[in-house]
């Protein structure tokens, strides 16, 4: 077990160091992001609650999607047979989700910060929405990542990203459009725990089935 963490944290602090150095990534949709809050800023002003829960939910799919997924696109086949060598396939993707989880959640939070800086704060109950968003981000990130594990062995990857990610993410997506609702009501209602419960019970489903199938994915 100690060394099995010890492989996770070790390719855990590479994509770090590389995403430090690199950073195109990280500038990349941060500049997206910003204009994108920007142009809508432009169009709409300030929306009403519903529009601007929407806007939001659909901008995180959009950074997920650029942030990554191109996360196994960019590891070459010389490179995964470096990390095949020195690590197992269980570290190796547990250490992806980790680091990708992590990204997600400074996205999640800085767009956040953008949406209320320049759409308002049509929120409620923030601190509640301020953990979904967190939750939220994180669960996108592992289905991405776990998605961008199959389709980088195939030919066809961006297109076998289409068609498996629309039926696991379309739920998940409609599950976290319904619990943010709560965040927007004025009443205080019951049953944010339990929305949080499923979506955190369904990360770790994702979680399982990483470990459970990518080391057959890892052998071909």
């Amino acid at each position: 077990m100690g060394g099995s963490t010890r492989y996770i944290w070790s390719l855990f602090k590479k994509d770090l160091l590389l995403e430090v150095r690199q950073q195109y990534t990280f500038y990349g949709v941060l500049l997206y992001v910003a204009s994108t809050i920007f142009v809508l800023y432009l169009s709409m002003g300030e929306p009403e609650g519903a529009v601007w829960k929407g806007l939001f939910w659909m901008i995180q799919l959009f950074i997920c999607v650029n942030a990554v997924a191109k996360s196994f696109l960019q590891e070459g086949r010389g490179r995964l047979l470096y990390f095949y060598s020195i690590a197992g396939a269980r570290d190796f993707i547990l250490s992806k989700l980790l680091f990708n989880a992590l990204l997600m959640l400074l996205m999640s939070l800085v767009s956040l910060f953008l949406f209320t800086l320049m759409l308002g704060n049509p929120l409620a109950h923030p601190i509640s929405f301020l953990l979904l968003s967190g939750l939220g981000g994180v669960s996108l990130s592992l289905v991405f990542t776990f998605l961008a594990a199959i389709a980088a062995r195939a030919q066809q990857s961006a297109a076998l990203m289409a068609i498996l990610g629309f039926p696991l993410i379309i739920p998940q997506l409609m599950l976290l459009n319904k619990a943010s609702t709560i965040a927007f009501e004025d009443v205080v209602q019951g049953g944010l725990g339990s929305m949080l419960a499923l979506i955190a019970g369904l990360d770790l489903m994702i979680v399982a089935l990483a470990i459970i199938l990518f080391p057959f994915l890892w052998k071909d």
